[in-house]
């Protein structure tokens, strides 16, 4: 018996592949002669780049840049092959960066992404894949987009405020000084959500509040991106209001689009045709995946629903382990997954639940008892 483990990080408490390794320990107490194999797997959001990077024999790399309050941080990025660099946005702008009392979309920026961008750059990479999701900020991307060499300006010509609270003062965008470079590069952007810029399902309204807004600055924060695609409407012709995807990362899938010529993906698309996800699929007995909530946004993108279309091609079973189960519809079973489990077995704290021993324990012994109904 072959098993795949196709798992995506349990947020806040394991990486993928932390889940992979107590995955395998609980199939393997049951019996060690089952063949497992681990690829541990993400969405576009944070862990993408370690996925590839590990899946894939690249590099890193570390280097200082501007963080989302403007201090200076430790990001990494990643080189496969000396030819394609694997940026994560939230390494340079990302919410972890943050303490809970020092979240503001207002304020935060995404200037050091673009830095990430220069210094590969520098070393040669014309192909990018910039995951974007876990941010911080809700500049539109116009932080990332200074970093190249973009100039947004307010009505006496002065350089903005290059945050969410600057876009009110958007007036006109010169792209004369945009880095040359740019020309020669393809962006693949890994994006797990389909959110537009603006209105009820934008950027702001949606996930401006887990950043650290109130009401009153979500509202602001919207109307300021709704200025932001007016001026790039007018400047640039290009459109990026009602583009799904735009809202992602604050915005940020609306400036990559916008200035890079950008092109939005499933996160969970390009790290399967990466890693030859279909094959290693067709090439097994049974599969098991998971996340760390599976609930109704699961259906929209996320690890599991990804791993289990592509079981359903070739008639594999799929089992979904997960740190919590929301109540699900039938669609979920539709899609290709055979059966949902929880690791929770009792009532208790997210703090507890969020625990790594605790989670690490609960997938041994939630695995091992699967296997033991299976073997």
């Amino acid at each position: 018996m072959k098993i795949l483990i196709l798992v995506d990080s349990f947020k806040d408490s394991l990486s993928a592949i932390d889940v992979s390794k107590n995955i395998k320990k609980g199939i393997l107490k049951v019996n060690n002669e089952i063949e497992v194999k681990e690829l541990p797997l993400a969405d576009g959001g944070e862990g993408t780049m370690e996925i590839l990077i590990n899946n894939l024999n690249g590099e890193i790399v570390k280097l200082d840049v501007i963080g989302p309050l403007g201090e200076k941080v430790n990001a990494s990025y990643g080189i496969i092959n000396g030819k394609i660099a694997i940026i994560e946005m939230a390494e340079a702008a990302g919410l972890q960066l943050l303490k809970q009392d020092k979240r503001n979309p207002l304020i935060t920026t995404t200037y050091g992404v673009g830095e990430l961008i220069l210094d590969a750059l520098e070393k040669g990479i014309r192909k990018f894949i910039i995951a974007i999701g876990g941010s911080s900020t809700n500049d539109g991307g116009v932080g990332m987009a200074a970093a190249l060499g973009i100039k947004f300006l307010n009505k006496e010509l002065k350089e903005i405020e290059l945050n969410g609270k600057g876009l009110k003062d958007l007036f006109k965008i010169n792209i004369n000084d945009i880095d040359n470079r740019i020309k020669d590069c393809n962006f693949q952007v890994a994006c797990d959500v389909n959110n537009v810029l603006c209105g009820v399902n934008g950027a702001a309204y949606v996930y401006a509040k887990q950043k650290g807004a109130t009401n009153e600055m979500i509202e602001t924060l919207d109307n300021n991106l709704m200025n932001y695609s007016k001026i790039i409407k007018k400047d640039l012709d290009i459109d990026i209001l009602n583009v799904e995807g735009a809202g992602a990362a604050g915005g940020l899938g609306a400036g990559l689009i916008a200035f890079l010529n950008g092109h939005l993906e499933s996160g969970f698309e390009i790290i399967s045709s990466r890693l030859n996800l279909e094959n290693e699929i067709k090439n097994c007995d049974l599969v098991i995946t998971g996340e760390g909530k599976i609930d109704f946004q699961s259906l929209n993108g996320k690890v599991p629903i990804g791993v289990a279309k592509l079981a359903k091609k070739y008639s594999k079973k799929v089992i979904v382990i997960a740190g919590s189960v929301e109540e699900l519809t039938d669609e979920i079973y539709d899609i290709g997954i055979n059966s949902v489990f929880s690791i929770i077995n009792k009532p208790m704290k997210l703090e507890e639940a969020l625990n790594k021993e605790i989670a690490e324990k609960g997938l041994m012994k939630l695995t091992e008892q699967i296997i033991r109904l299976i073997n």
